[in-house]
Order: structure tokens, then sequence, then C-alpha cells
């Protein structure tokens, strides 16, 4: 054995365990290590490069992936291997990426690689959950200068009870789904969603979250105590000049002030700063251009970024002229898209966001597919942000991991309020058309209104709205309904979502050290007073859902079959199905369940509809014993009639029960055509055949 086992255990309150483990994988990585919670085991690496990168940022990289051979399933697809990753995978970068980022250092521009990959699952263990440990971990193996550990968490509530890391099972049963990342001493990072949980009870489980990544970063700390801390790499960090910051200080801080105090557009804004950062550089030789060009622009940033901060906290002023707790106007329309099956717009400010509902069959929903995740969502909703929406020129490629967290943030938050019993798959799409302070709250605003134009039955409209901070670490203000640049500028962005009755999701990064809980708790309590107001103005436009779709819409009907016709409905080679679609119009549906038969009939023509579900009834038909139907003759025999109950469902008459007089000629008796009722006998035991009488139902005469 050419290798030496470190190993930790970390107790959950519950009494299940995670290990942490190095030196026996991937030891060629600058840091690597196994996490393990049950069977499941995660595998993560950490790589940072020598050289220094030319961009002036940090080119940090977080994948997830989950293996398919680590549930023992194969991969989909023609080249049967992975590929790019999944939605949930994506997710899961982001979380953790959004803990890791703000902890490097500013200056380190290396490019840095954290792999984190799925290699053994446990149908019991949720992995993301274990992600954000397992890359705190080889970091903190590593000599990369980070500044201190962290770990995140899932917390659940189950019968009021708070659990750490629970099962997908059991997170089924919970009113909280909520990921926690933090460090030993304040939280960073938030994102879950809720069953219209209430402040207090958020704050709760984070609390509850947090208490629980002290435990693990206890024993990261422990880990790299008993392997002998690494010394920190040397590397570039860059020019630095203190003479150059105050000199840029003294010439633009007053005007930067200024400007901001103004109140302006995000456009008239923007040109302003540019003049006053065209002069300064025009107050430079080309020598010292050539020398710290890069490092006047970077000052420059922050001194306008201080006169900003300090606008908002000694005059409680921000760059548009709002106070604190102001909320931009807003203006709202639905049904302007006059071909989908509903729309809104939503315009908060200069953010603006098209929402379009489409309604579907069961064969829309869209399916998840991942080796610790399988089913389908009957209700999904994608986000696109275009470069337009923020007034630039760039090349689309493909859907970025902005606009898949963004839209996933959106769905959590509308998710909650749609019905159970609805019978469409539903896909909500908004398009960002004007983008300067978040968005996705905008598309959950406009996603609500959309589903109640559409006649979605959601149980409650929900808005959205994202709070800002800015804080000097004595001073602090929260800013309500933030612009972009606030984002940029500013110590936190979070974003909540709720109905009258409470939160239904939440997403939370925070830059700043310390974040005490008094500020989470006047954040949320600011952000309610703001959500409320923006439900407010959307409720004005549409206060509740159409009572019925719209007259373009499908329809959706269903119906239930023995499931012992359903090949008969779908007919050999597909042909019986195939042709009531054609002739009607309609899609029509057919999914087993519990030896029944569900059919789905979707179209925009009630009447199709109607000659669909005619269509299924005749072939489906089953008299019952003891019944009376009215059939039609179709057919004269010499021994009786052939009556129809139905197209296709014939059954012979026998001339023995057309009358209780001897009948020597059916022609006598009855013609083609002809419509009678029929009382159905069942069985006869001695032919085996269905059994039809027209005489039972005539009185006998009496004997002579």
């Amino acid at each position: 054995m050419n290798y030496k086992l470190y190993k930790k255990e970390i107790k959950l309150p519950d009494g299940r365990t995670i290990t942490i483990e190095t030196g026996k994988l991937a030891k060629q990585a600058d840091g690597s290590a196994v996490i393990q919670m049950g069977n499941a085991m995660l595998l993560a690496t950490v790589v940072s490069s020598k050289t220094k990168s030319p961009v002036d940022f940090l080119p940090l990289t977080v994948d997830y992936r989950e293996k398919f051979a680590a549930a023992g399933k194969f991969p989909g697809g023609f080249f049967k291997r992975e590929a790019r990753p999944s939605t949930e995978e994506i997710l899961t970068m982001r979380l953790v990426d959004r803990v890791l980022r703000p902890l490097f250092p500013k200056n380190y521009h290396y490019e840095t690689q954290v792999m984190i990959q799925l290699m053994s699952h446990d149908e019991n263990v949720m992995p993301d959950s274990l992600a954000g440990l397992a890359a705190s971990t080889v970091i903190q193996l590593s000599d990369i200068p980070f500044e201190y550990p962290i770990s995140e968490v899932r917390v659940a509530r189950i019968d009021d009870e708070f659990v750490i890391n629970p099962s997908r099972s059991q997170l089924e049963e919970s009113d909280i789904d909520i990921i926690v990342g933090a460090s030993y001493d304040s939280v960073s990072m938030v994102e879950g969603e809720f069953d219209e949980i209430s402040e207090e009870e958020m704050t709760n489980a984070i609390k509850f979250g947090h208490e629980a990544i002290k435990d693990q970063i206890e024993a990261q700390n422990e880990l790299v105590n008993e392997i002998g801390k690494k010394d920190t790499r040397d590397y570039d960090s860059g020019l630095e000049n203190d003479d150059l910051l105050k000199t840029i200080h003294d010439k633009c801080y007053a005007d930067c002030y200024e400007i901001a105090k103004k109140g302006l557009s995000k456009k008239d804004r923007s040109h302003e700063f540019s003049t006053i950062k065209e002069k300064l550089l025009d107050s430079f030789s080309e020598e010292e251009i050539d020398e710290y060009g890069i490092l006047i622009k970077s000052y420059f940033s922050k001194v306008e970024k201080d006169a900003v901060r300090e606008l908002v906290l000694s005059e409680g002023i921000r760059l548009d002229g709002r106070k604190t707790d102001d909320i931009r106007p807003i203006w709202c329309e639905i049904n302007y898209l006059p071909s989908t099956h509903g729309s809104s717009i939503f315009t908060r400010g200069e953010t603006q966001a098209l929402a379009t509902v489409t309604l579907g069959t069961s064969r829309d929903a869209n399916i998840i597919d991942s080796p610790s995740n399988q089913g389908e969502e009957n209700f999904y909703l994608h986000y696109n942000f275009p470069p337009f929406s923020t007034g630039e020129a760039r090349p689309l490629r493909g859907t970025s991991r902005r606009e898949v967290g963004h839209g996933n943030l959106a769905q959590r938050a509308l998710k909650k309020v749609f019905p159970s019993n609805c019978p469409y798959t539903v896909r909500v799409v908004a398009e960002v058309l004007e983008s300067n302070g978040s968005s996705s709250m905008a598309t959950v605003c406009s996603g609500t209104m959309a589903l109640m134009d559409a006649g979605v039955k959601i149980s409650k409209p929900v808005s959205g709205i994202a709070m800002g901070l800015i804080s000097d670490g004595k001073r602090y203000s929260v800013l309500s309904d933030i612009l972009g640049d606030e984002d940029y500028l500013g110590d936190m962005d979070f974003k909540v979502t709720g109905t009258p009755d409470g939160i239904t999701a939440c997403q939370m990064d925070i830059k700043i050290k310390g974040l005490s809980y008094e500020i989470l708790e006047k954040a949320l309590k600011q952000a309610k007073e703001g959500r409320l107001s923006i439900l407010k103005e959307m409720i004005n436009t549409i206060d509740k859902p159409a009572d019925s779709v719209k007259e373009h819409s499908p329809k959706m009907v269903k119906v239930e079959i023995d499931g012992a016709f359903i090949g008969a409905v779908i007919g050999p080679g597909g042909k019986v199905i195939q042709e009531m679609q054609k002739e009607t119009g309609t899609t029509i549906v057919i999914e087993e369940e519990n030896e029944k038969g569900i059919i789905e009939i979707l179209g925009t023509d009630q009447n199709m509809i109607d000659s669909v579900i005619q269509k299924i009834e005749d072939i489906t038909f089953k008299p019952e014993v003891g019944s009376i139907y009215n059939v039609k003759v179709v057919k004269i025999l010499d021994f009786g009639a052939v009556v129809e109950f139905r197209p296709g469902k014939e059954v012979l008459l026998h001339v023995s029960e057309i009358d209780w007089k001897r009948v020597e000629k059916v022609g006598d008796y009855l013609k083609i055509g002809d419509k009678i009722d029929v009382k159905y006998i069942g069985i006869d035991p001695r032919t085996r055949k269905q059994k039809v009488s027209r005489k039972v139902l005539i009185e006998k005469p009496e004997k002579k």
C-alpha cells in the first residue's frame, strides 16, 4: 500500500454520519477527498494553474457530475455516455460556486477548477447536499489561497421537526426544502422552496442548518491539522499603488457622488460616469496609461462604488433617487399575445419580462432522468435572457448556467401554487426584454399573471422582490427592489417570493462576513412589505384565474377505461387511434395505470372532443346483465335478427326471443333500421354467446 489514508467522521443530529477521507484517490490534484454518507460517495478534486491568467478576474470553474454507473444505470441517448450536464447538475454547480467564489482573494487570477463527481449513489441520500462540503474540503487540503472553510447542508421540516440532509422520500413530506451555505461565523448563501411559511420559520431553518455546518467545518479543520496544513502558495497579486488610488479618489469621488445623487436612468447614469472616467484617463500621460491603465480603471470603479455606497448610508438616497424601501413604478398587461394559451407583461422600472403559457398533454411532460433522480414534471418554467435586454450585442451560445438557475428559482416559486389536479402539462417561458435588477423576480410576477390569463387554476398569486444591502461594518441599509448596479456594488442579493400567506421560495447571496440575524430578519420583513405592494399592482391587472381556457386553447378531457380495452382503442398498428386523431384534429394519449386505461383527449373544438369520447365509449361498451338497451336492427336472418348496441357491437336476437308467439317469419316483426328495446340476459350457457331478449319486455299473454 503506497498511500496513507486520513479520515474524519461527522455526526448529524439524528445519528447518521458523514465521513471525509483523503490520501487514497486522485493524489496528483492540488487537493482531493472522498465524502461518504450511507452508500453515496463523492470524489472531489481541485487544481489551480501556476500560470497567471490574462483576464482581470478569477477564472473559476465548479463542475459537478453524476456518473450513471453510480446508480447501476446506462446513460440515455445514442452514444451511451455522459455528455452535457443536466439541469440538476448545473443547479448544484451554482450552489457550490456561489459560496466559494467570494472567498478567493480578489487579486487571485489563476485558472481554478473544482470537480465533484458522484461515484456511488444511495437512494436515501441526496448528493447535492454534500457537494459544498466536498468542495471546501479539497480546497482546505490544497495550497490554494482561500479565506476560510465553508460547508452546505439541506434542511427539511417534517412534522414540525427540522432534519439535516433528508432523503428524497423524506423531502416529499416536508414543507421546507432549503440549502444553506455558511462559514463557521456567518451564513453566505441560502436557496430553497417552502409551503408558504413565515419569515420567522425561515430564519429558524437557516439557524438550524448553520449549527450543523459548524460541525462540518470543525471536521475539515481537524483533518487538515492531522495532515499538516500546507503553506499557501505564492502568486502574482498584480500592481498596487496607494498614491494612485488617493489621486483618483481626490479627482473623482465628489463628481461620482453628485452623479449618483441625480437619480438618473441606467443609460444616462452610465453615460455620465463614463464621461468622468474618460476625463480621468485624459489626465494621465500615455506612459502612465501604458503602465497603470488597468489599475486606473480598477481604482475608478472602486471610487465610484465607494461614492454610491456612502450616498445610501449617509443620506438614504439610491442611484435612481428612491428611498431604501421604495419600489419602482410597475405596469402590467395580460393577453398581449393573441395566439398563445396565456401571456402577460410585467414591467418594474427598467426591468421587463414577457411570459407565455403553453398547455399540453402528459407527452409534453419534462422528463428527469439522472442517476440520482428520475421522474416527470407536468409544470416547468424556462427563462431566457437575450443580450439586447441589457443593451448588449453578443453571440448566443446556448442556455447559460445563469438562465438555468434563474428559471429554476421562478419555477420553485410558482409550483407551490400550481394545482395538483391540473389535467394539462404546463410550460411557462419568460423572455426578459429589459433588465436592470432582478429579472428572475419579474419572471415570477409575469409567470403568475400568464398562468391566470391561461385559465390555470393556481391557488394564489405569487409575487417576488430582490433585496440588497449596503454596510460598512457599523452602518447598514437594506434596499428594496434593487437595481443591477446595486446588486454589483452591494453586499447582498436576497430574492424572496410568496403569496399573501407566506414565502414560497428564496435565494440569497451575501458578500460580506458576519451578516447578523438581526439584519436578515429586517430584510425579510422589508421584503414582505415590498412583495405585497408588488402583488397589489398585479391583482389590479388580474385578480384570479380566468374561468376557462381561451377559445383557441386546447381543452383537455380525461377518460378512464377498463385496461382490457386499451388494445382495441389503439387498434392494430395504432390504426384506430390514428384515424380518430386525423378525423377530429385532436391529440389522444393513452397510459396504463393500475389495470386501467387513462385516456387524455386534447383539442380546441369541443364537438370533436365529444366525438372522440363517443367513439371510445362505442369501442369500450360492455352491456350489463339485466339492463335494457335501445338497439338498432342491422340484419334480418331466418333464425333471428342482428341488432347493434353501438357501432361494431352486435348481438343476435334469436327468433325465439322476438315475441311470446311463435315467429314464423322474422321480417313480419322487424325490419332493418328499426330501433327496439331489448334486455341483456348475459352469456347463454349452452351456446356461450351473448343473449338478448325482446319478448321479456312484452307482457306475456294469458293462456286460454
